[in-house]
């Protein structure tokens, strides 16, 4: 089997480069992994963006209250931990706060949320994957 395999190379005549695979899990010309790098800016483009290191992998967001709730508010981090396109290389942090009287007051989050995040934005890097993998 390794001989065949082996064969089969030598009769590319080792004077072609490959071709190089623009879908591949592993993008970085920005860092991080590229799909996972315009999945949470997408995802997370409904707040204001303090900080956005694509060399890093690092979004924060500024505080951010929905017009149907404004006594409400988060603050968003995504970091991007790896150059692989895989669940572990994404870690969404969230803080809230409600506003008591005139003061903002720090509340839990929802570890469902921080998890429907993450899943959100898993699933638009697949997507974006598949697209160029596609085209």
């Amino acid at each position: 089997m390794a001989t065949a395999a082996l064969a089969s190379l030598a009769a590319c005549g080792g004077r072609e480069r490959p071709i190089a695979d623009l879908a591949a899990s592993q993008v970085t010309t920005i860092g991080v992994n590229s799909y996972l790098w315009r999945a949470s800016v997408e995802t997370v483009s409904f707040a204001p963006l303090l900080q956005a290191d694509s060399a890093g992998g690092v979004i924060v967001t500024d505080w951010y209250a929905n017009p149907q709730n404004p006594r409400e508010r988060v603050k968003l981090t995504v970091s991007i931990l790896d150059q692989d396109l895989r669940a572990d290389a994404l870690r969404v942090a969230a803080s809230r706060q409600v506003l008591q009287g005139q003061t903002w007051v720090e509340a839990p989050v929802q570890a469902a949320t921080v998890q429907k995040l993450e899943d959100i934005i898993l699933t638009k890097a697949r997507e974006l994957r598949r697209q160029a993998v596609s085209s």
